[in-house]
């Protein structure tokens, strides 16, 4: 089996790659580097990767390379790539959003129409919900996205849905919910708790902290990915989430029961674009590919943490 995997040098791109060459497929793998965080760490992200005789890298942007020959053979696309970030997503930088996120998705979903790939997984966001107290949130839920990021990805996952309904392109595209473990950007809530109570240093939270979030280990995620592209599924949105849902005292606390020092904390206003709880009901997944969450936030946490730690040389 053969498997393109777009923002391969990212989080969770990276350990899609990792799993499928582990499986057994040919791996392909695309990234431009957009320069969100430090190359430096997307490229300790391929590692593994390329030291695997089955795998292929490019250093292109979906924006403007050829995709063909990019898709000639391949069975399963995993289209990891976009502009991450929900606070940066406002102002001039919107730009960037848009190309990245909506744009590039276009490209590919027109390319996949003419390649007769067996399934496109597209890698939507909770975002797209934005901020309501309607929880569990529905695939079927409203959504009204509170941050232009969300914006585009409900966007691209609007496309995502037309290309399998007008050119039964065969998608899925998976909803996630906050996603952590080894290998979080460095941007991420849980990445930045960890790194400042290994230093001792102060942790800056937004709001009040009783903000909550259904927290997805990347394990599940990959899991997720690779059951949505086994499966018969066509054309669905699918939530994809840890099962529980925690607010960030409570990750925090947590974090420092693991490490076993007290964390310090310093408490800053609501960023725009934030929402203040997300739930995902995961039944719709459960049903269609077998989903089903694996890594509770505590053993989660503590494999972050271990990693972490290692990359800190501690």
């Amino acid at each position: 089996m053969k498997a393109l995997v777009t923002g391969a040098a990212g989080f969770v791109g990276s350990s899609i790659s990792d799993r499928l060459l582990e499986s057994g497929y040919d791996v392909t793998g695309i990234d431009c580097f957009i320069d969100y965080y430090p190359r430096e760490i997307k490229e300790q992200n391929l590692e593994a990767a390329r030291a695997n005789d089955s795998y292929t890298f490019v250093e292109q942007s979906l924006v403007d390379c050829e995709l063909a020959g990019l898709l000639e053979g391949v069975d399963y696309v995993f289209h990891q790539a976009a502009q991450a970030g929900v606070r940066a997503s406002w102002g001039d930088e919107f730009r960037i959003y848009s190309d990245n996120n909506v744009f590039a998705t276009q490209r590919l979903l027109e390319a996949a129409r003419d390649a007769g790939v067996k399934k496109v997984v597209y890698a939507s966001s909770s975002s797209v919900y934005g901020d309501t107290d309607d929880l569990p949130m529905r695939e079927s839920s409203a959504t009204r996205p509170h941050s232009p990021y969300g914006v585009t990805k409900l966007a691209a996952e609007h496309l995502t849905t037309l290309y399998w309904r007008n050119f039964k392109v065969p998608t899925a595209s998976l909803r996630y919910f906050t996603v952590y473990g080894p290998r979080q950007r460095p941007d991420m809530a849980f990445n930045r708790f960890i790194a400042a109570v290994l230093r001792d240093e102060e942790i800056q939270l937004y709001g009040d902290g009783e903000q909550s979030r259904d927290f997805t280990f990347i394990g599940d995620i990959v899991s997720a990915n690779v059951a949505a592209a086994r499966s018969d599924a066509r054309g669905g949105v699918y939530n994809i989430g840890g099962g529980t849902r925690t607010t960030m005292n409570e990750v925090i606390d947590l974090i420092g029961e693991i490490i076993g020092r007290e964390p310090k904390v310093k408490r800053l206003e609501v960023q725009k674009g934030d929402v203040k709880h997300t739930a995902a009901d995961t039944s719709s997944a459960q049903k269609d590919f077998g989903f089903a969450p694996e890594v509770g936030i505590r053993e989660g946490l503590t494999r972050q943490v271990d990693w972490q730690k290692e990359r800190l040389g501690l």
